[in-house]
């Protein structure tokens, strides 16, 4: 995920400032890549016209989401990078009964939120698109703050801090 596309330029580059990733390029599948306690997925396995997925597109690859996540028992801190991540993520804690309404979570960047007891911590990103980043919405520093809140926050919940 984000390899060879340019929101990955940005984001592979603070995934190695902040520890979790083992360089700061990601060109292609076989470059050497190592991600450390941390994984990716996407609410939406394609890339649609636009880089917009449609709501029946992220409807189609929800299974895959809530399998994966149901495969990462010790997930600590959910990064949700962008509103379609984050809206995503609170529906299948909505589905799976984890929370009973999306109504306290407010999107908005670096904003943290305690969904359940026993589920892990959620930070909400700007995505790292070119039109985040190329505009100023979203700054390396910005995203830079958010990993390293994660890894803070996992820390604290693993307690290694």
């Amino acid at each position: 995920m984000f390899t060879g596309d340019r929101s990955g330029d940005i984001l592979y580059r603070v995934l190695h400032r902040t520890g979790f990733a083992s360089q700061p390029v990601s060109a292609s599948r076989g470059d050497g890549l190592v991600l450390r306690d941390a994984y990716i997925t996407a609410a939406a396995h394609c890339a649609p016209p636009g880089n917009r997925p449609a709501p029946e597109e992220i409807r189609n690859c929800r299974p895959f989401l809530e399998r994966e996540l149901a495969l990462l028992p010790n997930i600590k801190v959910a990064v949700a990078l962008g509103k379609i991540a984050f809206d995503s993520y609170l529906d299948v804690l909505k589905a799976g009964g984890a929370i009973a309404s999306r109504a306290a979570f407010v999107f908005g960047h670096n904003r943290r939120f305690q969904t359940a007891p026993g589920y892990p911590l959620l930070i909400s990103s700007y995505h790292p698109s070119q039109q985040n980043t190329s505009t100023g919405k979203l700054t390396e520093t910005m995203l830079a703050d958010v990993f390293r809140a994660a890894r803070t926050a996992a820390r604290k919940a693993t307690g290694t801090v």
